[in-house]
């Protein structure tokens, strides 16, 4: 069978034709390859300030063609148009920190020449060279910014590979970028087959590949990076993060915010809440205002102003959820909302109705394995122990979120502390979740993924550390 030599990208909510893109042949991406390293060694020469005004006024760029993406980004990959605006801010909140923190993240670091004197040494960080940018569709603005920006800022070139979900996404950035004054091949968009994909991660001219994605994808992003050399890989994978609802949580305050946690997006985000256990002195008044929120969501049409639930990406996925949330009935789980309240939500549809699981435990895929779809599965727990153990309990560590009354209750505040030390997770909330800070570090542990992305030490995967040692004094 012959490798295909284009994609098609089928919108999620009518299973329409959107657009189709032609892949390069292996000789075109070597010379895009070859393109980017030689635009990249001329780049890394430009000031640091210069480089951070492009980043500034490709900021201006983006912001300007804000609104003529939002639709465009929804029937791409199904989120409701009333909250695609959302992507679009914090993808400028992003850009607009990571240029703030750019000079001093980049900034040669002196040490004190007390102890040698007639010494002058310091260390600086340098570009890698080209960066492979390996994107997904579900935040394709937001997640591409968090490598991209910071990688060209720090005197990189970048290809970037988008998914085939979202293709027009990439070309957006890339039009941003060029209008900002980018100068010519440092940002270049590659729509590449798994098999050109490989070939690009493998490339000994690609020094470094950010990949966000699923497990699978990554382990395959990894081994391919390992066989082709010590080349360093950024991996942000997957999650199955659980939020733990302790006996002094502000009941509707906690469950209005872990709703939309689980059910933003259709639940496609790999930090949304996807378990969550809840202290048995709250539990059935807990689940029972969270079934009535839930219920009252509209799925539908995601083009229209007033859905805020809509398709998930495929209904290859669609019929992954319903397995999931069906295994878990077939073992014991009771199902909390109706099929029949969503007439959307139909077989061979990419619509799935929102679900809500009791009697659960970790013997079902729905609490162990990612289910990126609108369903959330709920436990008791007696104690914070017990909540620590099953949170724990998973072969992923991404998020955790922990809700308590610290506002009024220092004791509470102790606790979580205590708990943040215990989880083996990447980041910790207090009464918020399914939220990246630029100004704080994201990254996973298990198989969450590697590296790290945002705050300053995001430069630190994209460059690399070079000594210098000078001695000043010879006699």
């Amino acid at each position: 069978m012959s490798s295909p030599t284009s994609q098609t990208t089928i919108s999620p909510h009518n299973q329409k034709p959107l657009v189709t893109r032609t892949y390069p042949s292996q000789t075109e991406l070597s010379n895009v390859i070859e393109r980017s390293e030689a635009a990249q060694k001329q780049w890394a020469r430009v000031p640091l300030k210069d480089r951070i005004s492009v980043a500034t006024k490709f900021i201006d760029a983006f912001q300007a063609m804000s609104e003529e993406i939002t639709v465009e980004l929804t029937v791409q990959m199904g989120r409701p148009v009333a909250q695609t605006p959302g992507e679009i801010r914090g993808t400028l909140e992003r850009a607009a920190y990571m240029s703030s923190i750019a000079e001093s993240s980049l900034a040669d670091v002196p040490l004190a020449d007390t102890d040698k004197p007639g010494f002058r040494r310091y260390i600086k960080r340098v570009p890698m060279g080209v960066i492979l940018v390996i994107a997904p569709w579900n935040y394709p603005y937001l997640v591409s910014i968090n490598s991209v920006l910071p990688a060209l800022i720090a005197g990189n070139s970048v290809i970037l590979k988008p998914s085939p979900q979202t293709p027009l996404t990439a070309e957006r950035l890339a039009l941003a970028w060029t209008r900002a004054g980018l100068p010519q091949d440092l940002l270049q968009v590659a729509h590449l087959s798994p098999e050109l994909t490989a070939l690009a991660v493998t490339h000994p001219k690609v020094d470094f590949v950010s990949f966000t994605g699923s497990v699978i994808g990554g382990k395959a992003v990894a081994q391919a990076a390992t066989g082709a050399g010590f080349k360093g890989v950024g991996l942000e994978l997957g999650g199955k993060d659980p939020a733990y609802v302790r006996a002094d949580a502000k009941l509707d305050y906690t469950v209005a915010e872990l709703v939309d946690g689980a059910m933003f997006n259709s639940g496609q985000s790999c930090c949304a809440v996807e378990r969550i256990y809840v202290h048995q002195s709250i539990y059935e008044p807990f689940f029972a205002k969270f079934v009535e929120l839930v219920r009252q969501y509209k799925l539908g049409d995601p083009t229209q102003p007033d859905t805020n639930l809509g398709p998930v990406i495929s209904v290859a996925s669609a019929e992954k959820i319903r397995k999931q949330v069906a295994d878990a009935v077939k073992a014991g789980a009771k199902a909390l909302i109706p099929e029949d309240l969503f007439a959307a939500a139909q077989p061979g549809t990419a619509y799935v109705a929102p679900q809500v699981l009791v009697d659960v435990d970790h013997s079902m895929d729905i609490m162990m394995e990612e289910t990126f779809g609108p369903v959330i599965g709920i436990m008791k727990v007696s104690s914070d122990e017990q909540a620590i153990k099953l949170m724990n309990d998973s072969p992923y560590g991404l998020t955790a979120s922990i809700w308590t009354d610290a506002e009024s209750n220092p004791d509470s505040e102790a606790a979580f502390l205590k708990i943040t030390d215990e989880l083996f997770t990447g980041t910790v909330f207090l009464n918020r979740c399914d939220y990246l800070d630029p100004a704080l570090a994201w990254t996973g542990v298990k198989n969450s993924g590697r590296g790290v992305s945002l705050s300053k030490f995001g430069y630190d995967q994209l460059t690399r550390a070079k000594s210098v040692h000078m001695k000043i004094k010879t006699s």
